[in-house]
């Protein structure tokens, strides 16, 4: 299935008008959000590593936001791209790293050669994606890695998905889904990955969590 079919069509415009309107006050609100905490830092760190930034290859941020993840794994010294639907989500990753590339595109159908890429990087950009949907992304980051290419998908652990209306005020909602760590670890498996590591850390207060947040790392075997 493919971003095509009028059910993945909707829920791409929907995030992608919900972030439109949200981005500049998104950016502000969460800007040391997970890069300021040390054990996330710690797991991209560790991602850094196993890509190797030594003539690793290219890593693509898929769902980039406004930047931030993007900026800080260019620091690491990997070659990093960004990704997202929101064109107001780039302008704002362009100007707040300026030496980067993003470019707009679906997660869902990559405008990327098969097995081109060192590292792919889904940092709560799965979020929004509907469950059927999870087997056709998770084969598209499995299409364009190299053989050995590494993913990291972090999301919010749980059975309860959250809809949250009118952020900051502005006239938008959208679904935000939980998941279970066992259960995507196997999809990924399902997907041609072979399962490296996974992490869940209890829910952080002084960033308003209210639910555990998960890591897993994967290797295209």
């Amino acid at each position: 299935m493919t971003d095509t079919t009028s059910g993945t069509a909707d829920f791409l415009a929907a995030t992608r008008t919900f972030y439109d309107a949200i981005a500049e006050d998104y950016a502000e609100h969460f800007r040391d959000h997970h890069v300021g905490k040390a054990l996330d830092r710690g797991l991209l760190a560790v991602y850094a590593d196993l890509v190797g930034p030594d003539g690793g290859g290219t890593v693509a941020d898929l769902g980039c936001g406004p930047g931030r993840i993007t900026g800080h794994l260019a620091s690491l010294g990997l070659d990093v791209f960004g990704l997202d639907l929101s064109e107001s989500m780039l302008g704002i990753a362009r100007r707040e790293n300026p030496g980067l590339r993003f470019q707009q595109g679906s997660m869902l159908n990559l405008d990327v050669p098969d097995g081109t890429l060192a590292g792919v990087v889904s940092w709560y950009s799965s979020i929004h994606t509907p469950d059927a949907q999870l087997p056709s992304l998770f084969g598209e980051f499995h299409r364009v890695l190299a053989s050995g290419g590494h993913l990291l998908l972090a999301f919010q652990a749980g059975d309860r998905p959250r809809r949250l209306e009118h952020p900051f005020g502005h006239p938008v909602s959208l679904d935000f889904r939980r998941r279970d760590p066992g259960h995507m670890a196997d999809l990924l498996t399902t997907a041609g990955f072979a399962l490296v590591s996974r992490t869940v850390r209890e829910p952080d207060p002084d960033l308003a969590e209210s639910v555990p947040q998960a890591f897993l790392f994967a290797r295209k075997a």
